[in-house]
């Protein structure tokens, strides 16, 4: 089983740690430089509940599939990390450094409201576009700078071309997300909803309309079984 990577780990090449910006169940993050540029390491974290081998399935199987996306996103006007490195086997993956802090943390401090949210809601019809879910659409998942820019981040659950239940299980969860951190936002769901809708395409299947069908279709089933 994997080691967490520590600060002086020379086991990654080019990458010069700064600090400890990030430890969670799933993953640890460092800043520092890779090549001189600033990034950030994710390192995946071992799970002692699970079976040694599944553990090391899941996490090879959540690395592929984030450096799959970002990949395919490089090329597009959607803003998301840039990959610099990756090693599968060994569970780490390093990224261009996202300026800014989190949705989360700004709409808790005040300094984001609705109307972000809707942008937010645009950003995500722009990744189902491009035939992509993203499987944790949380606002602790999405930053935001000082010019009110937003990148998507953190893609180890996405799909590519995924099914319209996907889609809509997006919004789902970042209507769950909404109604438990930032309930004080009246009208976010519908904002969100908005954004979404207004930043649809035409001659695009499914359609927006399509998939906030399918989103309170999810909603309704939720609250039935609540």
């Amino acid at each position: 089983m994997s080691s967490p990577v520590h600060m002086d780990d020379e086991s990654v090449p080019l990458w010069k740690p700064l600090k400890m910006i990030h430890q969670g169940a799933e993953a640890t993050v460092f800043s520092g430089y890779w090549m001189g540029e600033k990034a950030v390491l994710k390192k995946r974290n071992p799970r002692s509940y699970r079976h040694p081998d599944l553990d090391r399935r899941l996490i090879r199987q959540r690395l592929s599939v984030e450096v799959r996306v970002l990949r395919k996103l490089y090329p597009t006007k959607l803003s998301s990390p840039s990959l610099f490195d990756v090693d599968i086997d060994e569970g780490w993956i390093i990224l261009s450094e996202v300026d800014g802090v989190t949705l989360y943390e700004s709409l808790l401090n005040g300094e984001s409201n609705i109307e972000q949210i809707k942008k937010f809601g645009g950003l995500i019809r722009q990744l189902h576009e491009l035939g992509i879910s993203h499987g944790d659409l949380t606002t602790h998942n999405v930053m935001i700078n000082e010019n009110e820019d937003l990148t998507l981040i953190d893609f180890g659950l996405s799909k590519i071309s995924p099914e319209i239940e996907h889609l809509g299980l997006d919004l789902q969860v970042l209507h769950e997300c909404l109604n438990a951190s930032h309930y004080e936002e009246k009208g976010a769901i519908e904002s969100m909803i908005n954004g979404y809708l207004s930043n649809s395409s035409d001659n695009i299947t499914p359609s927006g309309q399509d998939v906030i069908e399918r989103f309170n279709s999810i909603r309704g089933r939720v609250r039935y079984h609540a």
